[in-house]
């Protein structure tokens, strides 16, 4: 990737609730089609992180969150595109998770993190949890 290439910035969403983590499956027509993520999505240029990170999950999930503490940030270079992933502890609000866009979604404990194939961006930050939860 060369250093003129746009950076995305990516907002994703840590719920937990009875000790599990919220985790959702990308669509197979999307880029890593298939793998694990916690939701989010890609920031528009006018808006916030946060801003970002609660309109993906009521798009996505059809639920509202509290977004908190960001706890962790990670930059990742694919061949194709350099990723910029902001973790955001989140609180939901109102709703019950559903599948707006026909991914699956799970509620998963942070033991189970490991069995779930995610990008590549995402696998240092499922270490962390596991190593300090």
């Amino acid at each position: 990737m060369s250093n003129t290439d746009p950076m995305i910035e990516v907002a994703a969403g840590v719920m937990i609730r009875d000790g599990r983590y919220l985790i959702t499956q990308r669509l197979e027509t999307s880029p890593h089609g298939g793998l694990w993520e916690f939701p989010g999505g890609k920031r528009h240029p006018e808006e916030s992180l946060r801003d970002c990170l609660r309109r993906e999950l009521k798009e996505e999930l059809d639920i509202t969150v509290q977004v908190g503490e960001e706890l962790r940030v990670i930059r990742h270079d694919y061949p194709d595109a350099a990723v910029k992933l902001h973790f955001y502890r989140c609180t939901i609000l109102d709703g019950t998770p559903r599948a707006l866009g026909n991914q699956a979604y799970r509620w998963v404990s942070r033991s189970e993190l490991s069995e779930f194939a995610f990008p590549e961006a995402n696998r240092s930050f499922i270490r962390e949890l596991q190593d300090h939860p």
